[in-house]
């Protein structure tokens, strides 16, 4: 008999271009659906063109629906960490804008102190050399992206693949992992 979706949880992050954000958590154990949209703003049923355009306070947004019997929100929060630049305030790699901030929306109070101890101990771990700047806010109404949008990495794998290291973001990544 399977797990029952009343056992499962929502985790939602921003960390700049939704594209980048799904693959690194759609093959993760215990990840059970990771969906693109917007969140972060007061303004209804918001479009990628209202977003992108600044029409809006959303920020592009991954959120993803895990299974904690199989997942933490600890690991979820490490592969974030590792997928952005949590010191810049002006967006994510060649993607500028305030849509493109980081961010971790909680969905409950212990969410919210794994967050902030998650946060507090990546800025003492010295990997860099500014303060982690990624915002940590209550969960806000997630408005699901256009279906073009979802599993992008999917519909048009050499254009996303072109993107993700033109953007500067698959060098970054690379260049994290090797740091202790």
């Amino acid at each position: 008999m399977g797990i029952s979706e009343d056992n499962y949880e929502r985790a939602t992050f921003s960390g700049g271009c939704f594209w980048c954000m799904q693959p690194p958590f759609d093959n993760l154990e215990g990840v059970i659906s990771t969906t693109v949209g917007y969140t972060g703003g007061l303004e209804k049923n918001p479009t990628y063109d209202d977003v992108c355009l600044g029409r809006t306070e959303h920020l592009e947004s991954v959120q993803i629906v895990y299974d904690p019997s199989l997942i933490s929100y600890e690991k979820l929060l490490d592969v974030f960490w590792l997928n952005v630049d949590p010191t810049d305030g002006g967006g994510q790699f060649v993607d500028r804008g305030m849509h493109y901030r980081t961010a971790i929306f909680y969905h409950s109070e212990g969410q919210k102190t794994i967050a902030q101890e998650s946060k507090k101990k990546l800025g003492q771990s010295g990997r860099y050399p500014s303060p982690i700047i990624t915002e940590i806010r209550p969960a806000m109404e997630f408005y699901t992206a256009e279906e073009s949008h979802q599993n992008f990495y999917e519909k048009n794998p050499v254009g996303y693949a072109s993107y993700k290291m033109g953007s500067g973001r698959g060098s970054y990544i690379e260049y994290m992992k090797n740091i202790k």
